[in-house]
């Protein structure tokens, strides 16, 4: 059946004929549409360079009109006095040479004074006989690329300035690692140094070694409790007139340069009053009246306390000791039969105190077996637990001792160094020992009729 009338073609050619229509509609572009409403700027030159047609995409960019350009300017007019010194020493050169050029970065000026970043490419055209005419040239925005690169070479100097801080930053750091290092060799080799120079002043303000004493066993030990700074305690035994000798132990108040200056004004003063006062209050009286005027007229009182004591040895093997105590705790005697005792010196101040102050002499005697300890607080206010408060003490003296006795005077030194080498951080002060001790009496041979067979 045949279709009449004026309805719709059903096969759809109508609808594709009208699609075509409207995309050939929008390819009519009239040439001269398409080069003055162009993407890019385009303009023909004189081969001096005046302007002869420019479009309306450029003069739009640079914000000029054609009455201002054609004819009126060259090209090199339209840039900036670094694009146009590039232009004429090397843009233009080239233009020449090769009669093309593309891509070249150039800056041109605006109507308000702006700077408008472009890309140039220009081709010069020839005549039929070869002869150059004009020069084509066309110019890109490169505002985006320029914002881009100088974007990326923004964030590169950042980089390359947070490299040479780091970098500056990582050799302060091992300068001042190195210098760190190098103080603390040089405080460890002046503490060494330091430490060195202690000891040998601590070693001259006591005896390098104690004399034999006839009769008699002897055995001491200092304990410092730190290398940095010079102890008080002080001790020595030494011979006095006829078979008598001298011995004292004792601890200044202080520490450091001052205590040692004091320390040593004490022993020299006590060795040199034992040759004139032999008994032991007179010794200690003189003591309190040189660290009285010595000190207490200044301003700056000082003192120490002290225990001082003569031995004399019997015909009868047994040591007739006399003692007398200026604030010092009291000298402790191991007996031959097993148990301990104190020796009580009553009367005792601290010496150099007072202008005058009252010591008094208390004798007692050693038998074979015995020996006398001397001590300084040192041990007894050892600290045995986290606080002050629990301190070794009299009492647990007194009892280590009676479960040591009898013991000879080394092995009652021994014993002690032990107890104060267990009390670890709690011997916060110097410790000075000294043991005298009689020897226990050897049973005599039988005779020999009496040998067992």
């Amino acid at each position: 059946m045949c279709c009449t009338g004026g309805g719709p073609d059903p096969s759809g050619a109508d609808g594709d004929l009208g699609t075509d229509a409207a995309f050939t509609a929008l390819l009519e572009d009239s040439p001269e549409e398409l080069y003055e409403l162009a993407p890019c700027g385009y303009l023909s030159t004189m081969m001096d360079g005046t302007i002869a047609k420019i479009n309306t995409t450029l003069l739009d960019w640079l914000g000029l009109t054609r009455e201002d350009l054609v004819g009126k300017k060259r090209f090199a007019d339209l840039l900036t006095v670094g694009g146009k010194l590039y232009h004429e020493t090397h843009f233009a050169p080239l233009l020449r040479m090769q009669g093309e050029l593309g891509g070249i970065a150039l800056e041109m000026r605006t109507a308000g004074g702006g700077r408008l970043p472009v890309l140039v490419s220009s081709q010069v055209k020839h005549g039929s006989e070869g002869d150059p005419l004009l020069i084509r040239t066309t110019v890109f925005d490169a505002s985006d690329r320029r914002a881009y690169e100088e974007e990326l070479l923004r964030r590169r100097q950042d980089a390359e300035r947070a490299r040479v801080e780091a970098e500056r930053a990582r050799a302060e750091a091992e300068r001042a690692r190195a210098e760190a290092e190098e103080a603390r060799r040089q405080a460890e080799a002046d503490r060494a140094r330091l430490a060195d120079a202690l000891t040998v002043l601590q070693q001259s303000l006591v005896p390098a070694s104690l004399p034999d004493v006839p009769g008699l066993e002897s055995a001491v030990y200092y304990h410092t409790a730190s290398a940095d700074q010079l102890g008080g305690d002080f001790y020595d035994l030494f011979p006095m007139h006829g078979d008598r000798w001298g011995f004292f132990l004792g601890d200044v108040c202080g520490k450091g340069p001052q205590a040692a200056a004091l320390t040593s004004l004490t022993r020299y003063t006590l060795r040199a009053a034992a040759q004139h006062a032999p008994e032991p209050a007179a010794a200690l009286t003189a003591l309190n009246t040189v660290l009285h005027e010595r000190y207490a007229a200044s301003g700056d009182p000082r003192y120490c306390t002290a225990i001082f004591g003569t031995l004399q040895p019997g015909a009868d093997g047994h040591v007739h000791v006399r003692l007398a105590s200026g604030g010092h705790p009291p000298a402790l005697v191991l007996r031959a039969g097993g148990y301990a005792d104190f020796l009580p010196t009553p009367g005792g101040l601290l010496v150099g105190v007072l202008p005058t102050a009252p010591f008094v002499t208390a004798q007692a005697t050693l038998a074979p077996g015995d020996t006398l300890l001397l001590y300084t607080d040192g041990l007894t206010e050892a600290r045995t637990g986290a606080t002050r408060d629990s301190l070794y003490g009299d009492e647990a003296l007194h009892e280590f001792a009676a479960r040591h006795a009898p013991a000879a005077a080394g092995e009652v030194i021994s014993a002690l160094a032990g107890l104060l080498g267990g009390f670890g951080d709690g011997l916060e002060d110097d410790t000075a020992l000294l043991a005298l001790g009689v020897p226990a009496a050897r049973p005599r041979p039988l005779p020999a009729t009496d040998q067992p067979r």
